[in-house]
């Protein structure tokens, strides 16, 4: 070995590599070198706990490893983390071979579908093959080098396996580079024979060095800056959705700016809630499917809409109802596959300095005022709406009022997570943001489990920055019980979250669709799942207390109120449990068409009937142009 190499088995190379690369990170206004990788994401087993376990033990101060309960959580706690850093940091996940592995499939799935940045280092099958079938190895009969950890390829945009330990010097860029590409973000993972783990390798020292890196910035072309301006210019009632996109790329105050200087009302998607505070006057509120009747309400009128970040999917259109079929479209978007959709105008790059140079080349255009005044005027109706629908009294316990409780007495810094079920629609609805880039609701995946793994990893993203604010997690009984494992990682790290269990008796918004569309209640709610004989209530309070949280059931959003502040309070992971109705109190004001398969033959008159009835909308919807 000279001086310019190092002798490192490969999972001790891939730590050291790992832990010297930097970002220069945007925050408050001001640029900071911090460590790209906060740190990881581990349960250890015989695929990963002796070669890499061991290079992780020798890392643990530069990159501290959080030890999981399940490798899904793993996986949708290391999401929600990078969401909370906008993308600019991230975390890795390791795993063990076999089932510990397969078990990141859905997380890694999510962070696909939302566009976030995930490493996932995980163990494999031995490359010499010598041993083999070994311990959880997943045999195809007729292709010896197809195992489980291919089944990563289609929920990855990165994917390679490492047989020899030299590979590392050209997979590892590779992954990085995909990782914090703007456009083409997404999940990366790396897998690593057991054997080839613990093989030793010269490396060239300098591949050790540190490295920086920056989130690149793409400007668009200057030809579709110019359409673009063209076509906006023509448009007498023109209007913004604002995707997630618009925070990843940190041009809140840019679209913003471009919406004033332009009068041009603004709507959000799901991902793209807390882009505008509720208060400001040109947010007409939340597009789509969850959405509110003000901004549906002027998107059905509106003849150019410019989408900012967003890759337009089903529940922001309508499924392609919520527009007039003569609306034109401009798509900013750094990924051109998202910008291309639906024949919209394509501005390929970076949402911040495309929106500034749309604005120079929109000149002093101003879309005329009636317009913006009457999309006010419908965002004050949806206002009232909500305020009767967040109150409480003599009405069934609801999602809303929950939801209203905890939007009134919260700090307004405070983080809000859910996901999947009835929840995301109710908190997109009825949430009223109080600052910027405050709001997590997972949909892009939808998916049942994200909400407390994914509030323990916005929490421990928060804790870097050393807030004092709160993660708020909203999930139902249903979620919970599928995944509820890491209110005891808070508590092990010392990581507070405040947990609300709104109990409906089941998969209740399900159950609604399922009514909706005139099939009897099946196998959703509890009380209606034939196999469940044995109708036995779960004592959520006692469990969360047995997780080592402190926990309490609450009767009604009135006694909510003081149980919030009590949370706010104290020092440690706090579990309120509700009771809400399972037909009553849903929001039922602000839903443009969804298309959902139903039944167009059947014996049953009323779903026959909600059949035609559901399929009565499909005339709205446009047909790709």
């Amino acid at each position: 070995m000279s001086d310019d190499t190092l002798l490192l088995t490969t999972a001790q190379a891939v730590v050291r590599y790992l832990s010297q690369q930097f970002i220069v990170v945007e925050r408050d206004g001001e640029e900071q070198e911090v460590r790209l990788f906060g740190g990881g994401f581990g349960i250890f087993g015989h695929g990963n706990v002796t070669c890499l376990g061991e290079a992780l033990y020798n890392a643990r101060e530069e990159l501290p490893l959080y030890r999981g309960q399940n490798e899904q959580s793993m996986g949708f706690a290391a999401a929600a983390y990078a969401k909370y850093h906008l993308r600019q940091r991230m975390m890795f996940c390791t795993a063990s071979a076999g089932p510990g592995t397969s078990n990141l499939l859905t997380s890694s799935a999510l962070a696909h579908a939302n566009r976030l940045p995930m490493l996932m280092v995980c163990g494999d099958a031995y490359a010499s093959r010598l041993p083999d079938p070994v311990l959880q190895q997943m045999e195809h009969f007729n292709d010896p080098t197809l195992g489980v950890n291919d089944a990563f390829k289609a929920v990855t945009r990165y994917w390679d396996r490492i047989t020899h330990p030299a590979q590392i010097i050209q997979s590892l860029p590779a992954a990085l580079a995909t990782l914090t590409d703007p456009a083409d973000c997404g999940p990366a993972f790396i897998g690593l024979p057991q054997d080839v783990q613990g093989w030793s390798y010269e490396y060239p020292a300098a591949f050790f060095n540190k490295r920086v890196h920056r989130i690149r910035r793409i400007g668009a072309d200057e030809r579709e800056i110019v359409d673009a301006a063209a076509l906006l210019a023509a448009a007498s009632k023109p209007m913004i959705i604002a995707g997630g996109g618009v925070q990843y790329s940190r041009a809140t105050a840019e679209l913003i700016s471009f919406a004033e200087e332009h009068n041009i009302p603004v709507v959000e998607t799901i991902a793209g809630r807390a882009n505008l505070e509720d208060t400001h006057p040109l947010n007409i509120g939340p597009i789509g499917v969850t959405g509110s009747d003000s901004a549906n309400a002027i998107a059905e009128q509106a003849d150019v809409i410019v989408a900012v970040g967003t890759r337009l999917q089903d529940f922001t259109t309508g499924s392609w109802t919520a527009f007039s079929k003569d609306a034109k479209f401009i798509s900013i978007n750094a990924a051109r596959h998202d910008a291309a959709k639906h024949q919209s105008l394509s501005v390929v790059g970076d949402a911040k300095l495309a929106l500034l140079d749309l604005h120079l080349a929109m000149g002093d255009y101003k879309s005329p005022s009636s317009w913006t005044v009457h999309a006010q005027e419908e965002r004050k109706k949806w206002n009232n709406y909500v305020s009767v629908n967040v109150s409480y009294g003599n009405r069934p316990n609801s999602y809303a009022q929950a939801i209203g409780v905890v939007n009134a007495h919260c700090d307004p810094h405070d983080r809000v997570v859910a996901a999947a079920g009835g929840l995301p629609a109710e908190v997109t609805a009825n949430w009223r943001t109080l600052k910027q880039g405050t709001v997590d609701v997972e949909f892009g995946y939808s998916c049942m489990g994200y909400e407390i793994a994914g509030g323990w990893g916005a929490r421990i993203a928060q804790s870097e920055n050393q807030t004092e604010q709160d993660t708020i997690v909203f999930t139902g009984d249903g979620s919970y019980l599928m995944l509820n494992s890491d209110l005891y990682s808070s508590v092990l790290t010392d990581k507070k979250l405040i947990v609300l269990v709104l109990d409906n008796g089941g998969f209740a918004v399900i159950n609604k669709l399922q009514n909706n569309t005139g099939n009897e209640s099946f196998n959703n709610l509890i009380q209606d799942t034939p196999t469940a004989t044995n109708q036995v209530s779960v004592d959520f309070e006692a469990h969360a207390r047995a997780l080592g949280a402190t926990a309490e059931t609450v009767a009604d959003p009135a006694a909510l109120v003081d149980a919030f502040k009590r949370a706010k309070a104290a020092k440690g992971t706090y579990v309120i449990v509700m009771k809400v109705d399972a037909y009553e109190g849903w929001t039922t004001e602000g839903h443009t068409w969804w298309e959902c398969g139903t039944p167009s033959v059947s014996e049953s008159k009323k779903i026959r009937d909600a059949h035609i009835d559901w399929e009565s909308s499909r005339v709205k919807q446009r047909k790709g142009v």
